[in-house]
């Protein structure tokens, strides 16, 4: 690889955009490159691609874009160096807004937001100024469900002790566009199972604490999440939490007698409006930890990052990495992310109302 002429953080920083073709010529001229040789080079050789994080540094959503583009520059042809920045803000929406409409679409910067944004474009909020129909999709690493369980030790063992509780249980929440909120006022809606939400907890580490003090009783985490961490692989593995409704289409081989929800609705005769609005809803997890770009990259330039995403995904390192983190590893290509978000954001008015309940507008 020739770094002679490599230049980081010219191109791929939004507006100050392509080098003059003279300012290259003279460059590959001190490099000792001929200029026949400086125009077959690959395109991102010698530049650097900026990562725009969407939330705060620590997270999941900050921890699998910045391990994946340890691995995501070696398959680009001229292996640039990716550099992450976080911009938190608005749940997403600030880098989700800088992405679409700052951001020079020149597959030099890339992003990694919250993958349920785009509940916020179809009800309709001001702050969005994007249509998330339109971002080039590049790849997402995993594909996730969400659980809903309850203590062990309250009088509800099935979602029909909950469809018929006199007093409906406390489930923690961190906001209405969480999933501790959603998927409560989801399963109201197609199931008929009242819950108290108790809001205003910082963040997962605080519902915990909650949930142990007896403060709330239930929460719908991220499946991966449930068995990827404490307490909750303690509290499973000691009987202390009943999954009680799990979202995927099949059952979780870690949770083979729990039913999904899918079964649930045909159970209990839910109607097609109702099954469409959790999947639009649901899509939100099976889109994962999604990486994007502006809408209008040149197709070669998206198909580079399409493929080094994949085969990012299986590098036996990353793999390996992943794995002691306790990470599954379920990529999304590009192609199904970008026929994903095209799907969701095209609903009727009446699945778009009913959203707007469930997230508590």
């Amino acid at each position: 690889m020739n770094r002679a002429f490599r230049i980081v953080g010219t191109e791929g920083t939004g507006k100050r955009g392509a080098r003059p073709a003279a300012l290259l010529l003279g460059l590959a001229l001190v490099a000792g490159v001929s200029p026949a040789q400086a125009a077959d080079a690959p395109f991102y050789q010698g530049k650097s691609i900026r990562l725009v994080i969407g939330s705060t540094a620590g997270g999941g959503y900050d921890q699998w874009p910045r391990l994946a583009i340890r691995y995501l520059s070696r398959h680009i042809p001229g292996n640039p160096e990716i550099v992450p920045q976080n911009m938190p803000g608005a749940g997403g929406i600030v880098a989700a807004n800088y992405l679409y409409n700052i951001a020079r679409p020149d597959g030099l910067t890339i992003g990694a937001f919250n993958p349920a944004l785009y509940f916020d474009q179809l009800i309709k909020r001001d702050e969005v100024k994007f249509d998330w129909g339109k971002f080039t999709w590049i790849g997402s690493p995993e594909q996730n469900e969400i659980l809903h369980f309850i203590r062990a030790d309250t009088p509800y063992k099935t979602i029909d002790d909950l469809r018929n509780a006199k007093v409906p249980p406390r489930c923690g929440s961190s906001g209405t566009g969480t999933t501790g909120h959603y998927i409560p006022r989801l399963m109201e809606e197609v199931l008929g199972v009242k819950t108290h939400i108790v809001g205003g907890y910082q963040g997962g580490a605080e519902i915990d604490l909650a949930i142990e003090r007896n403060e709330v009783v239930c929460w719908s985490p991220v499946v991966a999440t449930y068995f990827g961490r404490e307490p909750y692989k303690r509290w499973h593995q000691s009987g202390f939490t009943r999954v009680v409704m799990q979202t995927g289409t099949k059952r979780d081989p870690r949770l083979k007698d729990v039913p999904t929800l899918w079964e649930l609705m045909q159970r209990y005769g839910t109607p097609d409006s109702g099954k469409r609005l959790a999947k639009v809803i649901l899509t939100a997890v099976t889109l994962g930890r999604p990486v994007s770009a502006p809408p209008g990259v040149p197709p070669d330039r998206v198909r580079i990052l399409r493929d080094a995403y994949a085969k990012a995904m299986s590098d036996p390192e990353l793999r390996a990495e992943a794995a002691r983190r306790g990470w599954n590893v379920n990529p999304l290509a590009g192609e199904e992310l970008e026929a994903h978000a095209r799907e969701v954001i095209a609903q009727p008015p009446d699945v778009v109302e009913k959203m707007k309940w469930v997230l508590g507008k």
